[in-house]
């Protein structure tokens, strides 16, 4: 039976494709050697787990060390109950060793000790019985927060300088986040009396996303043994939707091989990719929906919403840019800027944010259909406006993001539109106080549509030049002769929403005549 593509938990090389694991994180066998403590730190599910087991593996059979992986996400439950968390973590680790060490490398029983203390002795009393150095790699410290974590962090820190006799000769920490937020989990640096509550380790490594010829490489695993094949052009669309993204690059893939393209006569082609693609969002599995409640978190909120609306980070605190980027949701692209870590996050985003916004649509009738089931973009407009004018203002205040309420809405309405028969694209970028929208609908006779979404709020100037400049550009871009123009008018004490709906021509600086929608 062929391997599969993984989406759930480490890799197992007898029935996933996947990459050299220990490859990703190189510097780590060198960090053992030389007896360091040390951080793991990558979004969620990239590989942390995989590659850091696949390594201990190594460790251990080459005969110099007792290398294992272990976890304190049992701990979790006990937060506020350092001495439970303890009890709960040691059990598991017991567990655990029985199913991978050999019986002369497992540890001996845990010996007695007084609350807070366990884990350290434990530790000590292993390392002191090992026939080779110890080296531990402690993954899910994310899980531990509050007493527990900072009960696990004093101990490792207390016996890393009885090494390596009488504690780990290496020992690393494995999670979403670099080390410099523990101490934001474990409820503020003043509550360790240190700005650094592992201040033992000496890097801080994290498992970069795939590269082109990675993802190259994975899917030729499939074709060589279904002999169902990727075209060059799904391999480089995959990627450049994911920004090789371990999750989703396996993801796209494996919807597209089960569900779009079963027959492994049929070879994968972009359309089966883009296809794949609105699966993966729509139903928003188990990795997507993660991210996503993160977006209530008000750090999170904090440089997601500007970036939505196009405003400016400069209020932002960096650890909360930094904190974005550990967890994968934003990266800084080649010349610097904070961006969206890649195309599908950039979809799902919005999407869920206006979830609740969606699900409290009214219905509405398809007016903007032709008898052959095209688009006609007069009488999209005309719906639009008449439910902009009865729905459009209640329906605000649905939105979590107030600052990008407005768009989340048009957005909301914009995917009943779609409805599997198009496509809904965004761009959005710090600083242009922009939002681009790009609706293609399929039929006898396919629409593109491109739309600028700006927002006039109070002592700011009518942001109407602006936004024909912009939008030329993007038509310009999309190579289309027109568009729309969305100014939604949020300055206060103005006339009600209803009232002053309106759409009128106008005209970019090239010349291209659009639709100018006042909301």
């Amino acid at each position: 039976m062929p391997r599969r593509f993984n989406v759930a938990g480490p890799c197992k090389p007898e029935i996933h494709y996947m990459l050299p694991a220990a490859a990703r994180v190189p510097l780590a066998r060198r960090l053992v050697a030389d007896q360091n403590y040390f951080v793991i730190h990558a979004p969620r599910q990239s590989g942390k787990t995989t590659a850091m087991a696949n390594l201990a593996q190594q460790l251990t059979a080459s005969g110099d060390y007792v290398a294992v992986l272990v976890s304190v996400e049992v701990g979790a439950a006990f937060n506020d109950d350092p001495g439970a968390a303890e009890l709960a973590i040691l059990d598991e680790w017991q567990r655990a060793m029985s199913a991978r060490l050999a019986p002369d490398l497992q540890p001996p029983p845990w010996p007695e000790a007084r609350p807070g203390a366990r884990i350290g002795r434990a530790l000590q009393m292993w390392a002191t019985a090992a026939p080779r150095p110890l080296v531990l790699f402690i993954d899910e410290i994310d899980a531990l927060r509050n007493d527990a974590l900072i009960s696990l962090l004093r101990q490792l820190r207390t016996g890393y300088f009885d090494r390596p006799r009488s504690f780990p000769w290496s020992l690393a920490l494995i999670g979403l986040r670099d080390v410099r937020d523990y101490k934001v989990a474990s409820g503020g640096s003043e509550r360790l009396n240190t700005a650094s509550p592992f201040n033992i380790k000496t890097e801080s490594l994290t498992l970069g996303d795939f590269s082109a010829d990675d993802v190259t490489t994975l899917y030729g695993q499939h074709t060589a043994e279904t002999g169902q094949r990727f075209t060059p052009e799904a391999v480089a669309l995959a990627y450049e939707l994911t920004q090789g993204q371990p999750w989703l690059v396996n993801a796209l893939a494996r919807r597209a091989v089960m569900e779009v393209a079963p027959d492994p006569a049929i070879a994968i082609t972009p359309e089966h990719i883009l296809t794949a693609k609105e699966i993966l969002i729509q139903r928003q599995d188990t990795h997507l929906d993660s991210l996503a409640e993160r977006l209530r978190e008000p750090r999170v909120r904090r440089v997601i919403e500007p970036m939505l609306t196009g405003g400016s980070l400069s209020d932002v605190p960096q650890d909360d840019i930094r904190f974005l980027v550990d967890l994968g949701l934003c990266r800084f692209d080649g010349a610097g800027g904070l961006v969206i870590a890649n195309p599908i996050y950039r979809e799902v985003l919005p999407r869920v944010l206006a979830y609740t916004t969606t699900a409290s649509l009214p219905q509405i009738s398809p007016t903007w259909l032709k008898p052959d089931g095209g688009l006609d973009a007069d009488k999209l407009l005309t719906a639009f406006l008449a439910f902009w004018r009865q729905h459009g203002q209640p329906l605000l205040g649905s939105v979590h993001y107030h600052e990008v309420a407005a768009q989340l809405v048009m957005m909301a309405f914009l995917h009943r539109v779609v409805n599997g028969n198009g496509t809904l694209d965004r761009e959005y970028a710090i600083g242009t106080r922009r939002m681009d929208l790009c609706l293609r609908y399929g039929g006898p006779q396919p629409v593109t549509l491109g739309i600028e979404l700006k927002v006039w709020r109070d002592g700011e100037e009518d942001p109407l030049a602006d936004g024909l400049v912009q939008l030329d550009a993007y038509l310009d871009g999309l190579g289309l002769p027109g568009g729309w123009l969305v100014i939604f008018d949020r300055r206060s004490g103005q006339l009600p929403i209803a009232k002053r709906t309106t759409a009128e021509p106008a005209a970019t600086p090239a010349g291209r005549t659009i639709t100018l929608i006042r909301a």
